[in-house]
């Protein structure tokens, strides 16, 4: 569309978000509008105007961190920083939104490291463009015991940890994968097949 107003370039541009299509852009786009009139009602500072002023410090001011490559606003995450953290023990995911979801579990306390994708030969994405190569050189100079492969149980995330399996194959370190297959909850009889085998082969002595 040649010049759109600005309601529909508003609309085209939410809709270039993941996961939004154009009824939920457009329902964005008149809560936006809704919002500010209230706002002028009231005399409060309307959305559009923190959300622009959030996107635009998002942009400016996040950076990966130079150890894990996690999202912050300085040099080194508040992870890595963090003195409390078992340093004998480095998770791998592949996005910041798998590093959140471990983190909200409470569970694991060691070290991570983001890999910001997975291993696609298709899509031109290979080890050199996830610098895989910068795991081996975290094992080797920061002594982990353990490396634990959180990538996703799809095609993609099992070739990615079998290769980092592989890189790291030559060290002391002990590499694990992170548990698949039946849900907490789930019943058998309405597993798919892919995961009840996985859950088959991933079975452990009770």
């Amino acid at each position: 569309m040649a010049n759109p107003d600005p309601i529909e370039k508003l609309i085209l541009e939410l809709g270039r978000l993941p996961g939004i299509g154009e009824r939920t852009a457009a329902r964005l786009a008149f809560f936006v509008l809704k919002q500010a009139r209230d706002s002028a009602r009231f005399d409060l500072p309307p959305l559009a105007q923190d959300l622009a002023g959030a996107l635009v410090e998002v942009v400016e001011q996040v950076r990966l961190c130079e150890d894990c490559q996690n999202l912050c606003t300085g040099p080194k995450c508040s992870i890595c920083t963090d003195a409390r953290r078992d340093t004998r023990a480095l998770c791998v995911v592949e996005g910041v939104a798998d590093l959140r979801a471990i983190e909200s579990c409470g569970v694991f306390r060691g070290h991570y490291h983001v890999l910001h994708g997975s291993l696609a030969p298709l899509d031109g994405v290979g080890p050199e463009e996830l610098k895989l190569s910068d795991i081996l050189e975290r094992v080797r100079s920061q002594h982990y015991e353990e490396v634990i492969l959180a990538t996703n149980a799809t095609v993609e995330g099992d070739a990615t940890a079998l290769y980092i399996g592989r890189l790291l194959r030559g060290t002391s370190v002990r590499i694990t994968r992170l548990a698949s297959g039946v849900p907490l909850g789930g019943e058998l009889e309405y597993l798919d097949h892919a995961t009840l085998g996985r859950a088959l082969s991933a079975r452990q002595s009770f």
